[in-house]
């Protein structure tokens, strides 16, 4: 099969599951199309499906993966004052490293929405329709939604990391609160711990909170390097931490943090 082949087999499946939108017409083009599967992957409720389309999927998403680009973090340099700590500036689905973090909401089954420019959506698309599978079956044995300041880890499926830990970060609804901040913590905390357990030599994390969940970055940025650097000196752990930013207002902030040696390790979007 060839990627064209197997992107049109996955949205023939995809339509045809739900009923309503069945009929609607594939379009022509290659980025209409790429569009089109991720809007219906996006929407697609946690339910079986087929061994064929997991192997096809699979098989295509791997293939979009390297086409989109990988950042090895072998190819990184560290920041000066720590041979630990990364500032990476890119997607962080194209980054190949142990585990990488995905900020999420409560119910931790990532985002519904088609097309949302959020790091909870570009995941949960180029991982695959089984990591949604899977924090279904995750939450449905838990009973109840996500506390905010933990983490569950999951297989990375179809990206280049090897996991991926979900934690829900605090929503600030008008001030930063104290117990904001804790939770913060708790976040970044929770999931060093449990990137420990699973002898992770290297996680990414990304700007948890900021966004729609209104933490302010700067003070969000400080709180994320002061629980790493702490955790580092409780533990004496050589975990290797990155972190990831996508806009150029968190890549400032993080290199004022931690220095400015950082600023080569950008990458242009695809």
């Amino acid at each position: 099969m060839t990627q064209n082949e197997r992107r049109e087999y996955l949205i023939n499946y995809l339509l045809k599951e739900d009923k309503k939108i069945f009929r609607q017409r594939i379009p022509d083009q290659r980025e209409e199309q790429e569009q089109l599967l991720r809007s219906l992957m996006n929407v697609r409720l946690p339910k079986p499906v087929s061994e064929e389309f997991l192997k096809i999927q699979d098989d295509y998403l791997k293939e979009r993966n390297l086409e989109r680009g990988i950042t090895d973090i072998e190819d990184l340099k560290p920041v000066s004052s720590d041979k630990r700590l990364y500032i990476w500036q890119g997607d962080i689905t194209t980054l190949k490293c142990d585990v990488i973090v995905n900020a999420c909401n409560s119910q931790m089954l990532g985002c519904f929405s088609p097309m949302q420019a959020c790091i909870d959506n570009f995941i949960h698309t180029y991982a695959g329709v089984e990591l949604r599978l899977k924090m279904y079956e995750i939450m449905t044995a838990q009973g109840h939604e996500e506390e905010t300041g933990k983490a569950k880890i999951t297989a990375g499926y179809n990206l280049p990391a090897k996991y991926i830990l979900h934690t829900v970060g605090p929503i600030v609804q008008w001030a930063v609160t104290k117990k904001d901040e804790e939770l913060l913590a708790s976040c970044y905390r929770s999931c060093l711990e449990l990137a420990e357990k699973y002898e992770v030599k290297s996680i990414a994390f990304c700007c948890i909170s900021t966004g729609v969940f209104m933490f302010p970055n700067e003070r969000a940025a400080q709180i994320a390097v002061e629980t790493v650097r702490k955790y580092y000196a409780e533990t004496g752990s050589q975990m290797k931490v990155i972190f990831n930013v996508f806009k150029d207002e968190d890549l400032d902030i993080y290199s004022n943090i931690l220095g400015k040696s950082m600023l080569c390790n950008t990458k242009d979007e695809k």
